[in-house]
């Protein structure tokens, strides 16, 4: 049949033509907030959003030696959730958010008695369900995350700086429509108002 085994295709994200420009005003809105605020390096906080799977769908199947495009059924098919990773200018790593797709904590979040389970809550790591169908990031899982994992990390670390309460600090994420919705920066306005969003240019996450 002359056939071998050959991976799917897809298209790769694309970078903006103007990504030095777009990297570069990110950057300089980033100093002024800093320099403005008197920000010190631990209170400024990258967080980013990964996937971890658990089961893949295939991307491979038997065609035609040769082919550029190949069909695969299924591939969209995996078990996985999303990993909520952050860390401080200042060096620190903080507590991770696990994000499970459900409505119900109890169909899909690991039960209290799995292996170290117990350990990782009292560290500090989120184990949140996203509230619909999908792992992704939800209105519900980011304030979770800004109120259990970014917030009493800032707290405390303003308290170590001898800073007030009122000290401005801030949160560096990307543009995920979650991420930018008049929904969440409205509700973290009014629940923080010392937290500050900073956006990395969408597309140039990995520059």
């Amino acid at each position: 049949l002359q056939w071998s085994l050959r991976r799917a295709t897809k298209a790769a994200q694309n970078t903006p033509q103007n990504a030095a420009e777009l990297t570069m005003r990110a950057f300089i809105r980033m100093a002024c907030a800093i320099r403005d605020e008197g920000i010190p390096a631990p209170l400024i906080i990258n967080a980013d959003q990964t996937q971890v799977i658990l089961a893949q769908g295939t991307k491979s199947s038997y065609a035609d030696t040769g082919a550029k495009q190949v069909d695969v059924a299924g591939q969209t098919e995996k078990r996985a959730f999303t990993l909520m990773l952050s860390v401080s200018q200042g060096g620190d790593a903080l507590p991770f958010q696990a994000i499970y797709a459900s409505k119900d904590p109890r169909r899909s979040l690991p039960k209290a008695s799995s292996p170290g389970f117990t350990e990782l809550v009292r560290q500090g790591h989120r184990f949140d369900v996203s509230g619909s169908s999908t792992y992704w990031a939800t209105q519900s899982t980011m304030r979770s995350y800004v109120t259990h994992v970014a917030v009493p990390y800032l707290q405390r670390k303003k308290k170590e700086l001898g800073l007030p309460e009122s000290q401005r600090c801030i949160l560096y994420i990307d543009v995920w429509s979650v991420h930018r919705s008049a929904e969440f920066r409205g509700w973290l306005r009014k629940a923080f108002p010392w937290l500050l969003l900073q956006y990395c240019p969408g597309g140039c996450t990995s520059l």
